[in-house]
C-alpha cells in the first residue's frame, strides 16, 4: 500500500513575519516525501474581494486537504472572505496572525477552524518617508531572527507538524487555538541556561511593544516630525530585540546545547542538543 500524500494549500493576504518561511516550517530542507505544497500569495495587499476570491480558487483547484492562512490583522475583510470560502469547501483550516487578530478569535472557533496569532509579530513602520524597500527588508530580516530563535516559530512548526501527522496517519486532526505569548515561545525554545531565557524574554516583550510604536505613528500622528522618531525608534527596538537573540544563541552554542528539531523525510520530528549528536 502506498504511503498517503498530503496536499497542503497556503494563502499569503499581506505579509507577517510568521509568513515569510512558512512553507519551510514544515519541510526546511525540501526532502518531505509526503507533502505536496501549495503557495499562493495576494502580495503585498490584503484584498477584500476578487484577488482574494481568485487566489483561494487555486487552492480549491489544487484540492487542497489542509489551508494555512496567514495575514496581518485576521479580522479584516480579506482574510474574513477567505475563510468563509474555505469553510465553504468544508475544508481544514489554521489561520496564523498577529495580536489584532484577536478579535477575530470567536467567529474563527465558530467555523471550527484553527488559529496560532503570534503576540511579538509586529507591524512594521510603513510610512513612505521612512519605510523604503531596505528598511523593509532589515525590519523584517531583524522580526524573523526573533520570531526563529524566541521559539515562535517552533510552536508553528510543531503544531502544523502535529495536524499534519494526525492527517497522513488516518486520524481526524486537532486543529490548534493558540496566543503564542513569551512563555509558549520559550517553551518550545527549550534553552538550557537561565541568562539566555532572560534575553530572549525581554526580547520578545521588546518585540511584541513595537505595534504599539509603530501603529500611533502610522495612524494616529499626521505631524511628520512627530512621527518620522517613533518609526525610527520602533525599528531600533525590534533590532534590539534580535540582537538580544543572537546573544541568547550564541551562549547556548558556547555550552553546546542548542536544540535542533529537524523533520524526517516522512514528516515526523526529530531532535538533538549536542552538535555531534544524531539527531534521534
Amino acid at each position: 500500500m502506498s504511503e498517503k500524500i498530503l496536499n497542503i494549500g497556503i494563502l499569503k493576504n499581506g505579509t507577517i513575519g510568521s509568513s515569510l518561511l512558512l512553507a519551510f516550517l514544515m519541510d526546511e530542507r525540501a526532502e518531505a516525501t509526503r507533502l505536496k505544497v501549495r503557495e499562493v500569495t495576494s502580495g503585498a495587499k490584503m484584498y477584500p474581494t476578487e484577488e482574494c476570491e481568485e487566489t483561494m480558487k487555486s487552492l480549491l483547484a489544487f484540492e487542497s486537504e489542509l489551508i494555512i492562512m496567514s495575514s496581518p490583522n485576521a479580522a479584516l475583510k480579506g482574510p474574513l472572505k477567505a475563510r468563509e470560502m474555505a469553510h465553504s469547501a468544508g475544508i481544514p483550516t489554521i489561520i496564523i496572525s498577529d495580536a489584532p487578530a484577536k478579535k477575530a478569535i470567536d467567529e474563527i472557533k465558530e467555523k471550527n477552524m484553527g488559529y496560532i496569532l503570534v503576540n511579538c509579530d509586529s507591524m512594521i513602520g510603513a510610512r513612505r518617508p521612512f519605510l523604503d524597500p531596505v528598511e523593509m527588508s532589515c525590519f523584517n530580516a531583524d522580526l524573523l531572527k526573533v520570531l526563529a530563535i524566541t521559539g515562535a516559530l517552533q510552536v508553528i512548526a510543531e503544531e502544523l507538524n502535529r495536524v499534519i501527522m494526525d492527517m497522513l496517519e488516518g486520524r481526524t486532526p486537532s486543529l490548534p487555538q493558540i496566543t503564542i505569548d513569551a512563555t509558549t515561545a520559550l517553551k518550545a525554545a527549550e534553552f538550557s541556561n537561565p541568562y539566555a531565557e532572560a534575553k530572549v524574554i525581554a526580547a520578545f516583550e521588546l518585540a511584541s511593544s513595537v505595534s504599539k510604536i509603530t501603529a500611533k505613528a502610522c495612524f494616529v500622528l499626521k505631524d511628520r516630525e512627530e512621527y518620522m522618531p517613533l518609526l525610527a525608534a520602533a525599528h531600533e527596538m525590534m533590532r534590539t530585540a534580535a540582537l538580544m537573540c543572537d546573544e541568547a544563541r550564541e551562549i547556548e552554542k558556547y555550552n553546546d546545547t542548542v536544540i535542533r528539531k529537524p523533520h524526517h523525510a516522512k514528516q515526523h520530528i526529530l531532535k538533538k542538543i549536542s552538535l555531534h549528536e544524531k539527531e534521534k
